[in-house]
C-alpha cells in the first residue's frame, strides 16, 4: 500500500476566509472545487477564525479533474496556492491538461 502525503497550502491570500490566519490557512484539509472550477470549496467568510493554529492546510481532495496535479481526486502537486482569481477563491496551482 502506497502512503502519500497530503500537499500543503503553502499560501493563501484569502484573507477574508476564516481559516486564514496571517497569510497562512489553518483548516485541517481544504477541498478544492470540480468541473469546469478550481475553487476552495473550504472557503468560509465568517466573523470568527477556524482551524488549528499550529497546523497548516493540506488538500484533502481535489474535484478539478481538469488539472493536471488531479490523480484519482487526489493532488499530487509538491504543494498548492489558494488565492484571488477573477472574483472567486481559486487554487492557483491549478494548471489544466
Amino acid at each position: 500500500m502506497q502512503t502519500t502525503q497530503m500537499p500543503k497550502v503553502t499560501a493563501c491570500d484569502a484573507t477574508e476566509c476564516s481559516y486564514n490566519q496571517q497569510g497562512n490557512c489553518h483548516a485541517m484539509a481544504i477541498t478544492i472545487g470540480g468541473g469546469a472550477d478550481h475553487h476552495c470549496d473550504t472557503f468560509c467568510a465568517m466573523s470568527m477564525k477556524g482551524g488549528i493554529a499550529d497546523l497548516t492546510g493540506s488538500v484533502g481532495a481535489c474535484k478539478a479533474v481538469s488539472c493536471v496535479y488531479n490523480s484519482d481526486l487526489e493532488c499530487s502537486a509538491p504543494s498548492i496556492k489558494v488565492g484571488h482569481d477573477s472574483g472567486v477563491i481559486d487554487c492557483l496551482t491549478f494548471s489544466g491538461n
